[in-house]
């Protein structure tokens, strides 16, 4: 039987769009991609950027620094994006589920909840339309619990914060002894600091002020170093050096204008001394090799001035105590012409004011208007992160005796260094915040001084608010 073969093609034309799709190898993707977006193929790859590449919490804190994201994707709305944690290199310190991501559009607000002491990457994934993704990694770095957390908050950048000055709006200048720089800080919020000056060109060092103390008079601010000898009891001049910077503004808007200095301070001191019977040492306790964190050392960390003036400024010592064995007074001596020593005239001193605080020296001397002294007193030892301190009040006035306020918790890492300011003393439940140096500090307990940390973001000084009202 023959077939004829002209039949057969008819019946299989036209071939329809289905069937040539199908014939392709096409049609199972085409029903495949069904539902996605009529123009995914041209959404590009999201974008992610971090304010911060590493961020430091504590374990039990309730305001830990935050770090912004910011995403995007060419092609579709920010607010489409999801911002999540993917990935946690040791889920004990924090895991995926202790980041929290706030916020919609191209910025949002990451927190981290720390879970133990230590350090983890964290993975940042974004996660845009048509399927597409990108990710990040965040160190983190999380230090342990520490006592009164709730009153507790962090600012990093710096783990050696010496002194401070409040500059209005809840904002505060802090020094840190291990650089010349400035920090201006937030003191309601954890975080980085606002804006930052150096002013070693303006002082001529190279090394160092080692900034131990400050106290503000109307616009300008006076800085003091240590004046002391280096740890190995080695002379280094940059020590020896006070200064003065001009505040315009206040709160975010601060500025600091550089003002006057003087580098003889240390030596009006010494030749003071010697004049008046070498009563305290001050020769001995500079002389080369001479430690001065020890007991009959040199050492000053206190600054402010006398009640209502301008040109007196009361020298807050941490070393000598007087005399120089345990149970020793607190030794302060005023500067009586302090506004023209930073013009550079020699110092002249009134007479010197020896306080009982219980043994232990000056760390900090803070007043306010009402001429109410907070005293933050603490061990002359280098190594006193777990030595006594306390918090007295005074009314400055000389033959006048310190009262005891409140011990300070001295368990947790880093010593008591700067108060802010001084609220009235008299209301009830008022509050002062103070400062740790937290240098010398083991923070993530990898064995590691918080002050030779390899990024600036993990150094942190504790700052915590304490009840002094009566």
């Amino acid at each position: 039987m023959q077939i004829s073969a002209t039949p057969f093609r008819r019946s299989f034309r036209p071939r329809t769009v289905a069937a040539a799709v199908a014939a392709s190898g096409l049609f199972s993707l085409a029903l495949t991609g069904a539902n996605a977006p009529a123009h995914a193929a041209g959404y590009g790859t999201p974008t992610v950027s971090l304010s911060a590449a590493y961020l430091s919490g504590a374990v039990g804190a309730t305001g830990d620094p935050a770090v912004t994201v910011t995403v995007g994707q060419s092609g579709a709305d920010a607010s489409a994006l999801t911002v999540a944690a993917s990935a946690s290199s040791k889920s004990s310190v924090a895991g995926t589920g202790d980041v929290s991501v706030t916020g919609t559009g191209a910025t949002r607000r990451l927190t981290v909840g720390a879970r133990a002491q230590g350090y983890t990457d964290l993975t940042i994934e974004v996660t845009g339309l048509g399927g597409r993704s990108t990710t990040k990694t965040l160190h983190y770095a999380a230090s342990a619990a520490v006592q009164h957390s709730a009153d507790t908050l962090y600012f990093t950048g710096s783990s050696d914060a010496s002194a401070a000055v409040p500059v209005g709006g809840g904002y505060v200048v802090v020094a840190d002894d291990e650089s010349n720089t400035l920090r201006l800080y937030d003191g309601s919020t954890s975080g980085a600091p606002v804006r930052t000056w150096d002013f070693s060109d303006e002082l001529g060092v190279k090394k160092e002020v080692d900034i131990e103390a400050a106290a503000r008079v109307g616009d300008t601010v006076y800085w003091t170093g240590s004046l002391g000898n280096n740890k190995d009891g080695e002379y280094k001049s940059d020590r020896n050096r006070i200064f003065t910077t001009k505040v315009t503004g206040s709160g975010a808007a601060t500025q600091l204008a550089f003002g006057g200095s003087y580098a003889k301070l240390r030596d009006d001191l010494v030749a003071w001394d010697k004049a008046n019977g070498d009563r305290y040492g001050f020769a001995a306790g500079t002389k080369d090799g001479q430690v001065p964190k020890q007991i009959d050392g040199f050492n000053i960390e206190g600054l402010e001035f006398a009640p209502g003036s301008s040109t007196t400024a009361y020298l807050g010592f941490r070393a000598p105590l007087v005399p120089p064995e345990n149970g020793g007074k607190a030794l302060v001596v005023p500067v009586t012409n302090i506004d023209k020593v930073v013009t550079g005239k020699k110092a002249a001193f009134g007479t010197p004011i020896e306080l009982d605080l219980g043994g232990l020296a000056i760390r900090d001397i803070r007043k306010n208007a009402a001429d109410q002294y907070l005293i933050v007193a603490g061990s002359w030892a280098a190594d006193d992160n777990s030595d006594p301190y306390a918090l007295y009040s005074w009314d400055g006035v000389a033959g006048h005796a310190p009262v005891k306020r409140a011990d300070l918790p001295t368990s947790d890492p880093g010593g008591w260094e700067a108060a802010v300011d001084v609220p009235d003393l008299n209301a009830a439940g008022a509050r002062a915040q103070l400062i740790t140096d937290d240098g010398s500090a083991d923070l993530y307990g990898d064995g590691t001084e918080a002050k030779d940390l390899t990024h600036d973001e993990w150094k942190k000084s504790r700052a915590t608010w304490f009840t002094v009202g009566k």
